[in-house]
């Protein structure tokens, strides 16, 4: 296996082409990524009829309706459904959409990255993370898209071992092979957390992940990264021993919002009264799924009946103090997490220049 290395160029290159393009590659989802299949299904549709990619509709403008009559809306994730999900799908299942006025469809990304996709107006909403919403502005073709909502307030995410292995903190991580995703800031945040500890980046071997999930750590790979409401439980369930260090603990600019909603600018600007509404229904589906983590895993597992009720369960009951852990109500950002990992991004050359915090989210369509 072989070191990998990156170029800023490359990067906002492949930024030009997708927009010319208007789809790339599958950048992968919040939990394993780079490791989901391609199904093209849909995840759960107010009206229960499945609907692809190509099906979405590509304008900004909504068509005019009758009285009564409700306003569709398409909503693109970034993996399968998971827990990281839940609220809306809780808000799909309970009528909370409905009640105001919304046909909400969820669908999986079948080809191109999430914010991509949102960009060029297959969907109305996404799930995206800060790291790629701020890449996706400071491109050298930026991406008409801003955060709308935080899912979770704080990174739930680091770095995993097998259990038995003598690795205790990033300088172990020296001689070892990690295998990743390929993200833009995933060697970014190695460097820093590895130079922190005194060790030395240049003697790890990074390697791109074959999809054999956490049973690579046992005899194949050494270090992963780990969602600590995904990976960790599934290894919780099946009994697989790790040893797990949180990146807020390596380093405190790590703590930035994974996941986010995402909405194209047009939209935001044509339509900010649907954007409301929205927002509105998703945040009564968080706060009833933080209230009732096992009545919310019982929804999602309608929606994803291929993970078991026992894994979402344990999932949805560690994620339920999370969704608004610090924060005043659900999906509400600060400018010092997005500026924290900002800066972090310019020094470790993620991005080629800084970029304000209000250029990148906004609140002001939270419900009060």
């Amino acid at each position: 296996m072989r070191k990998r290395s990156r170029s800023r160029k490359i990067m906002a290159a492949v930024m030009t082409a997708v927009m010319a393009a208007s789809v790339i590659g599958c950048a992968g989802g919040s939990f394993e990524k780079g490791q989901k299949e391609e199904t093209g299904q849909s995840t759960g549709t107010s009206s229960g009829s499945a609907e692809s990619e190509g099906d979405v509709n590509q304008s900004y403008g909504k068509p005019e309706r009758g009285e009564g009559q409700l306003q569709d809306v398409t909503v693109i994730l970034d993996y399968v459904a998971n827990t990281n999900h839940t609220g809306m799908y809780v808000a799909l299942d309970q009528g909370y959409y409905e009640e105001e006025g919304l046909n909400v469809s969820i669908i999986e990304p079948t080809k191109g990255a999430t914010a991509t996709l949102i960009a060029v107006g297959k969907g109305d909403f996404g799930i995206s993370y800060q790291e790629d919403v701020t890449i996706a502005l400071t491109s050298r073709e930026p991406l008409p898209i801003k955060a709308v909502a935080a899912v979770i307030q704080h990174n739930t995410s680091g770095f995993a071992v097998y259990g038995d292995k003598k690795i205790d903190s990033p300088k172990d991580f020296e001689g070892k092979t990690y295998a990743g995703w390929g993200g833009p800031g995933e060697e970014a945040v190695l460097r820093a957390v590895m130079a922190r500890d005194g060790g030395d980046f240049s003697k790890l071997n990074m390697v791109i992940s074959d999809g054999s999930g956490f049973e690579a750590l046992k005899d194949k790979v050494d270090i992963m990264w780990f969602y600590e409401a995904w990976d960790n439980v599934k290894c919780q369930v099946h009994d697989f021993p790790i040893r797990y260090m949180p990146l807020t603990d390596l380093d405190e600019r790590l703590d930035y919002y994974t996941p986010v909603i995402i909405a194209n600018q047009n939209t935001l600007e044509e339509d900010p009264e649907m954007v409301r509404k929205f927002l509105a229904a998703t945040a009564k589906g968080y706060d009833y799924a933080a209230a009732n983590p096992e009545e919310g895993a019982r929804i999602l597992h309608k929606y994803a009946p291929d993970y078991s009720l026992e894994m979402l369960t344990i999932s949805q009951e560690y994620l339920a103090s999370r969704y608004t852990q610090d924060a005043p109500r659900w999906g509400e950002m600060k400018d010092e997490i997005w500026d924290n990992y900002t800066n972090f991004m310019v020094e470790y050359g993620v991005i080629e220049h800084a970029i304000r915090a209000d250029q990148c989210y906004t609140n002001e369509f939270l419900p009060q």
